[in-house]
């Protein structure tokens, strides 16, 4: 992903962990869970890493405090500008569409590939889901499996499992998850790496995933 050169960023302590938020001079361009998958590491650490910007910055402090908002149930949407240009084309468009997909509601890979006229192309949609770099804000986690299942989620499966409970649009089968089983079990945040959401090798046909497959997001 490509950033604007004059990104920033803030970290924020919210009910789900720790977050750091960027923003570019266009608006706000990321929101990641520490530890999650596909986050720009070495701009958030590190030498390379972006600029801490100050409490008070206009678009980073109004997301901190939405978000905050958000998760508490006090708030439904967010109102902030938002800078997509990271990403390419294509994966814009899928954010794009992923912004359309509204509170309490969900949809699946293969909608979301057949909405975007892209029937075949749900691998392909499926990886740009995950690498969306505005979690719960441009909400890939109501993004499921064409059986219903959570199948990944690239901030962990128990913030997923969490926020459609907080929207009131956690699948019943995932509801009635196995007491003990990996969706039943809670873990505390931050939960250990994410990268128990794999994904495996392509063996089906791209335009419907099979239940098992895991999907970053």
């Amino acid at each position: 992903m490509q950033f604007h050169p004059l990104t920033v960023q803030l970290r924020t302590i919210t009910a789900l962990g720790p977050v750091r938020l960027a923003a570019s001079p266009v608006g706000l361009a990321g929101v990641w869970f520490e530890g999650q998958r596909h986050a720009p590491v070495a701009l958030l650490a590190g030498s390379a890493a972006w600029a801490l910007a100050a409490s008070d910055h206009p678009v980073l402090a109004a997301a901190a405090r939405q978000l905050q908002q958000y998760l508490q149930g006090e708030r439904t949407d967010f109102d902030l500008p938002l800078d997509l240009s990271g990403g390419t084309a294509f994966q814009q468009e899928v954010w794009r569409a992923l912004l359309a997909v509204g509170r309490g509601a969900t949809t699946t890979y293969g909608a979301l590939s057949r909405q975007l006229g892209r029937p075949l192309a749900v691998r392909a949609v499926g990886a740009a889901v995950g690498r969306n770099p505005l979690s719960v804000v441009v909400p890939c986690h109501r993004v499921l499996g064409a059986d219903g299942s959570l199948t990944g989620y690239a901030g962990g499966l128990d913030r997923k499992t969490v926020l459609l409970s907080l929207e009131n649009a956690l699948p019943t089968r995932a509801s009635r998850a196995r007491p003990g089983s990996a969706a039943a079990r809670p873990t505390p945040f931050p939960p250990s790496s994410p990268s128990s959401s794999s994904s495996p090798k392509d063996t089906h046909d791209h335009s419907r995933p099979a239940a098992g497959i895991a999907l970053d997001c």
